[in-house]
């Protein structure tokens, strides 16, 4: 038969404390879980729609569109009309088009070349001779670079 022992009134209340931090270490393991299946969900989401505000701002372009074929009409001002419109809207997005300068330097760290041409004069070597595709900034980022024709 066991003896039973007294314990002693602080080694109780250590019993105790140690019970509220365990409790207290459970909550805060499963809030935090909770916080990581929550913040991947939204991660997934953001993933997922993202696009969504660029898209809405461009379907009524595709609907311009779509009525214009409807029409049968070979109006090009028409198309220029949205296709003007595209464009308002990408810059509201803070795309802007690259702007380049007559005889600008070819800079591999902005530019693409795809072809050079033999130039007569000198100082045309190494400039940009022409521009066969335009390029964009998206805010402070270039997203596709101007492809150019460059002078040797």
């Amino acid at each position: 038969m066991g003896k039973k022992t007294k314990k002693n009134p602080e080694v109780l209340k250590k019993m105790e404390e140690i019970k509220e931090l365990k409790d207290k270490y459970l909550r805060l393991a499963a809030e935090f879980e909770n916080y990581k299946r929550r913040t991947i969900k939204e991660k997934e989401d953001f993933g997922k729609y993202a696009k969504e505000n660029i898209i809405m701002t461009i379907l009524p372009i595709i609907d311009d569109f779509e009525r214009a074929e409807k029409t049968k009409e070979k109006d090009v001002q028409g198309y220029i009309l949205i296709g003007k419109k595209m464009i308002d809207i990408l810059n509201q997005h803070n795309l802007k088009k690259i702007k380049l300068e007559e005889e600008e330097d070819f800079d591999l760290e902005k530019h693409e070349a795809i072809s050079s041409i033999i130039v007569k004069e000198k100082s045309k070597k190494g400039k940009i001779v022409e521009e066969v595709e335009p390029g964009y900034m998206l805010v402070d980022k270039i997203i596709r670079y101007p492809k150019v024709i460059i002078g040797k």
